[in-house]
């Protein structure tokens, strides 16, 4: 029997068969017309972990046929880079997948450098840090830049049933009954993370007996106690799981902190961060906005400390994040009034840019109108003087209907409601 993990048995050979990234992969997109012209270039994969990054770059090596090496930034030294190259040498070509890439010291990064260049060496770096802010700009330069998405529930099903029908290298020679309930729970509770399902569904076959019609059946307990996580009363289709989180964004928008804090507990508990921080720093804006507008910088603050620092710790600034957001005053009239605007463009209703607005940056402009009769706000009273701003055609539209929801925002309707009078008196 094969010692190597069923995650490392089930990389993709080539890009057909990966799981997922279809904004890459799919006929047409940038990954697929690399393969189709023969032409691998230097690039960089980031993305969270378990979205098979390293794998795709494997099979982009396999698909086109080129010897590959697969590397390690930290743990790999500088000679096994220089073996890497010489063998490269000799076949003429060769791609190095490179993981924690962001990790790469100076020494090593020097080294590879004119390799790279003369393409001797492709470089595929993998990791799951921000290249702008985590990768050399040497390197950075010299590869396009592809990022990787978290695997929806449904892919990583797909990859668990794969596994379990694959004789090859998967679990195909066995016969496996794997309930609905706990394929839900190996793909809710990995949270996009396929490396994590299948070592759980790895962990889950080779420590269930067979019974005595020599079959495997894996329940929901099974899949729990591998999983290390609790059901999530998730159904068939993942329903509940958006239950709950609708629940959870309406509860913080209608200001009932004991609910907000329930759902809360319940993602938590699924172990679902990345929902949990998206519809926070989605109410944040929408359903707070301008009445409390360091709701949302805080409350991105409070999602990096958790991401930071992980689960269980990371529930302390979610709590606190959360009690904010749902005793916050509220206010929706900033995209709402975006939202008309861009209805109207939508809907053909723009004009042309009032002359006076124009650019006048550029010889022959006044000639032409642009920018003449412009009256520049600091040279008045206040730094405000009554112009036309908008186009003629909605010249008298009003997008923004400010709300007495908080100090902030009252603050503002006072500016405005000012603006407004002002206008009215030329």
């Amino acid at each position: 029997m094969s010692q190597q993990p069923l995650a490392y048995k089930m990389r993709p050979a080539s890009i057909h068969d990966v799981i997922g990234q279809e904004h890459l992969v799919n006929e047409g997109k940038i990954l697929h017309r690399m393969v189709q012209a023969d032409r691998l270039a230097s690039m960089i994969l980031f993305g969270p972990p378990g979205t098979g990054k390293t794998s795709m770059a494997v099979a982009l090596a396999k698909s086109l046929n080129i010897p590959f090496k697969i590397l390690n930034a930290v743990v790999d030294k500088k000679k096994d880079m220089e073996i890497a190259v010489e063998e490269a040498k000799m076949t003429g070509q060769s791609v190095m997948v490179l993981d924690e890439v962001h990790r790469l010291d100076k020494a090593k990064q020097d080294f590879l450098l004119p390799h790279i260049e003369s393409n001797l060496i492709t470089l595929i770096g993998c990791t799951t840090s921000n290249p702008y802010h985590s990768i050399n700009p040497a390197i950075r330069s010299r590869c396009h830049l592809f990022e990787v998405y978290k695997l929806t529930v449904e892919q990583v099903k797909t990859a668990i049933q794969r596994a379990i029908t694959d004789e090859t290298n998967g679990f195909g020679s066995r016969i496996i009954n794997l309930s609905d309930e706990a394929l839900d729970h190996f793909a809710f509770a990995s949270a996009g993370d396929l490396r994590a399902a299948l070592n759980g569904l790895e962990l889950a076959v080779y420590s269930t007996p067979e019974n005595e019609h020599g079959k495997i059946v894996l329940n929901l307990d099974i899949a729990e106690e591998c999983m290390q996580k609790k059901s999530f009363s998730h159904d068939k289709d993942g329903d509940a799981h958006y239950d709950v989180l609708s629940a959870f964004q309406k509860s913080i928008r209608g200001s009932d902190v004991n609910a907000a804090l329930h759902y809360l507990s319940r993602l938590i508990e699924a172990g679902d961060l990345d929902s949990i921080a998206r519809r926070m720093i989605v109410c944040a804006y929408e359903d707070i906005g301008l009445a409390n507008p360091q709701a949302g910088p805080r409350a991105l603050a409070a999602v990096q400390a958790a991401e930071r620092i992980g689960f269980p710790e990371a529930r302390i600034p979610l709590s606190v994040a959360i009690t904010e957001l749902a005793l916050s005053p509220k206010s929706n009239t900033a995209y709402k009034a975006l939202d008309e605007a861009l209805s109207d463009i939508r809907n053909g209703k723009s004009g042309d840019v009032p002359a006076h607005l124009k650019d006048s940056h550029y010889q022959g402009a006044k000639k032409l109108g642009r920018g003449v009769e412009y009256k520049y706000p600091h040279n008045y009273d206040n730094g405000w003087v009554k112009q036309q701003y908008l186009p003629d055609s909605i010249k008298n539209k009003h997008y923004y209907q400010p709300k007495d929801s908080g100090k902030f925002e009252r603050a503002l309707k006072q500016v405005y409601d000012k603006i407004q009078s002002d206008s009215n008196k030329y």
